[in-house]
């Protein structure tokens, strides 16, 4: 049965269990650390890819500028010597063409650019026009190296391999002269010129736009992950409130309420997680268990175990009580008369059985408020509180009325009788007031028995 009450109860328990918190906030936890994870994986490789792309669009633009510088290079190199005639200006130019090559890396470079198809077209074309451009520019030193009357011997083997035209080798020094400048400074060279660097423009511009395009998909990309990243750290911040505060609502807190209980050793409440509710119950089931094992234990060791009025020792204890709390009272010391005889006659059975009827009795007689008890056999007392002599006549008519039912029984049980001695205190259960009672109660026997005085009847005396 008790196994039955255990499920039934565990069944009623409404309440979060503290089991399921847990296993829930850890695979909370490690969901968010794999998601963290991730994103910081991920900020890390948008972060490479936002270097590349950032790295990409300083290097085409660098390679724009070094494109530039090296076209610019040979113009001015090829200009300074037709003009002077000075051959280091050749030396330079072909250094340039041959060695440095700034314009042949700049192109090979930008050529690698991830660029749409008819974007490189331009750039095709570009190195086709520039180097035809170049035979224009080596035509050029020829013709003026002739005009010169130079040993194309010390030129460079481009120069002494390049052929004139059949109308150029009948042309005078100065003609020679002039035609070399005409192809460097004319219009024809300007517009070759502003052609080829038309179309590498246009090229390195798409090539810097998607470079600055990817750059800014790569930062757009590393903040949406830095954002979720921040949202995975918010959640992790308020999953740890969380863990935190119902941490305190379901475990801090019922484990202090539950110690002031235990030391004020009252039942626990039924509050916090499924366990410590469960543990409430269980508790106070105990409790409960072990409060009325106490009152049983209390009863026997209060009551007489026949009567069920309290014993001599709990009739110590109320003297004990009232003796510090000074209150008005009466002390009532009773004898069964003439017990022992009718104890011996009857056998032991009638006489528990008689007792038993005066201890009915006197619990009926008398007020819930007072103290009758079973102070020896066949002797007992009453302890009347809130009361003064002027209860007396009352007390008295008490007495006559159980005397009168016990000298007429309908139970069958033989006819006894009682013998009360009492007296009275303004100032509590004072030390000569058991002897004051128990002289009147010898008065009475004396007298009769079966009857009822008080000291203060006799020779007019007071406690």
């Amino acid at each position: 049965m008790s196994s039955e009450n255990g499920k039934e109860t565990e069944k009623s328990i409404k309440g979060i269990r503290i089991r399921t918190v847990s296993y829930s906030m850890i695979t909370l936890s490690i969901v968010l650390y794999f998601v963290l994870l991730y994103a910081t994986s991920r900020v890390s490789k948008e972060y490479d890819v936002v270097v590349a792309a950032t790295n990409d669009y300083i290097a085409c633009d660098e390679q724009a500028a070094l494109l530039a510088e090296g076209s610019n290079y040979l113009t001015e190199q090829i200009q300074l010597y037709v003009m002077t005639a000075k051959p280091e200006y050749v030396q330079n130019y072909f250094e340039e063409v041959n060695v440095t090559k700034r314009r042949e890396h700049a192109l090979k470079k930008l050529a690698h650019y991830n660029v749409h198809p008819e974007t490189h077209r331009f750039l095709e074309e570009a190195l086709g026009r520039s180097n035809r451009l170049m035979g224009r520019e080596i035509y050029a030193i020829k013709l003026t190296a002739l005009s010169q009357g130079a040993d194309l011997q010390e030129f460079p083997e481009e120069v002494q391999k390049m052929p004139l035209s059949h109308g150029d080798k009948n042309l005078s020094p100065k003609e020679l002269q002039e035609k070399a400048r005409e192809m460097i400074f004319g219009t024809g060279y300007q517009d070759a010129k502003a052609l080829i660097k038309s179309n590498i423009s246009y090229f390195v511009n798409e090539a810097v736009r998607n470079t600055s395009k990817n750059q800014q998909d790569s930062f757009f990309k590393l903040n949406e992950t830095i954002t979720w990243s921040k949202i995975c750290l918010s959640v992790l911040f308020l999953l740890n409130l969380i863990t935190f505060a119902m941490i305190v609502l379901l475990i801090i807190k019922p484990l202090q309420l539950y110690i002031n209980c235990i030391k004020d050793e009252k039942r626990l409440e039924i509050i916090g997680s499924y366990e410590f509710k469960y543990l409430a119950l269980t508790y106070n089931d105990i409790y409960e268990v072990k409060a009325s094992h106490e009152a049983m234990l209390r009863q026997r060791a209060e009551h007489d175990a026949l009567t069920g009025l309290i014993n001599r020792g709990a009739f110590e204890q109320m003297k004990q009580l009232f003796t510090t709390n000074p209150i008005r009272l009466a002390l009532l010391i009773i004898d069964v008369d003439k017990f022992k005889s009718v104890n011996d006659t009857f056998g032991h059975e009638a006489g528990d059985l008689i007792l038993i009827k005066v201890a009915t009795a006197l619990k009926e007689s008398f007020r819930t408020g007072d103290y009758p008890a079973r102070i020896g056999g066949d002797e007992f007392a009453v302890i009347v509180v809130d009361v003064d002599e002027n209860g007396k006549e009352i007390i008295k008519a008490k007495v006559d009325k159980i005397n009168n039912k016990l000298m007429h029984p309908t139970d069958g049980l033989p006819p006894v009788s009682l013998s009360v001695g009492g007296a009275f205190s303004k100032r509590g259960f004072i030390d000569e007031l058991y002897a004051c009672a128990d002289r009147a109660l010898y008065e009475v026997k004396e007298n009769g028995r079966c009857g009822c005085r008080f000291y203060e009847d006799l020779e007019g005396q007071k406690p």
